[in-house]
């Protein structure tokens, strides 16, 4: 954990309450969570761990309303995820939630800047506003003389900003990085955590799924899970840190 710089914590953004997952796989159940129960803040910046198989993917798809419980409750800002239907948790992935993925999961063809619209076309953002915005973030991650072009004129590492970029244009309440620093070498990953780094500092709420552990230091809380359960929860330890800092 990482207390060099500790944000004072905001209200409760997520609350999972005993949420379980179970995946049919021929004649077996796979219990992939097994009653999981969590709180995130704002101002957060938080790593979940565990070892292949532990639920720590299946978690991440929870968090990110890519997948319902099987069991359990869940709201996000206050609203019950839970009881949504499709439309719903679609809504609150394009405006609530940034995701960064290891893959980058850019447009091939698309430019820098197409890439980074994406979201705001799905939210039916104008042309003008749109544009304005994703050359925005892209300057505000260090790419604005790259906006025009595409991923394959680009290093991993600048492809990885683009994805970045995509994740903050919306203004998200979350950003929700799964392994952003797998394919990338270990310079470029240590300057990825950096650009972390600085959004943690200039307020986002960053959830940071790893299983590399001096990926999981650049955070304020870690989370260990291991056989769909959360085996280890260092939060209160920040929360402590937090207290002592203030009085």
């Amino acid at each position: 954990m990482n207390a060099d710089v500790i944000r004072p914590l905001g209200p409760i953004i997520i609350d999972i309450a005993n949420i379980t997952k179970d995946y049919v796989m021929g004649e077996e159940v796979v219990h992939a969570l097994r009653g999981v129960s969590l709180q995130i803040h704002s101002n957060e910046y938080i790593a979940i761990m565990g070892p292949s198989g532990s639920g720590k993917s299946t978690l991440m798809n929870m968090l990110g309303c890519l997948d319902t419980p099987t069991s359990g409750h869940y709201e996000f800002n206050g609203r019950n995820v839970s009881a949504m239907n499709d439309d719903e948790l679609a809504a609150i992935r394009n405006r609530e939630i940034g995701f960064v993925f290891q893959t980058f999961n850019l447009l091939p063809r698309a430019s820098s800047l197409r890439n980074v619209e994406l979201p705001l076309i799905y939210a039916g953002v104008d042309p003008e506003t749109r544009e304005e915005r994703a050359a925005q973030v892209l300057r505000d991650v260090g790419l604005g003389d790259r906006l025009d072009h595409k991923p394959n004129e680009l290093s991993g590492g600048q492809r990885q900003r683009v994805a970045i970029a995509r994740a903050l244009v919306n203004d998200p309440s979350i950003i929700l990085a799964d392994e952003p620093t797998g394919n990338l070498d270990s310079k470029t990953g240590q300057e990825i955590m950096a650009l972390f780094e600085n959004l943690y500092q200039r307020g986002h709420t960053i959830i940071l799924v790893t299983h590399e552990p001096y990926i999981a230091r650049h955070a304020r809380r870690t989370v260990h899970l291991r056989d769909g359960l959360i085996e280890s929860d260092d939060g209160a330890v920040v929360r402590e840190l937090e207290s002592l800092a203030l009085t």
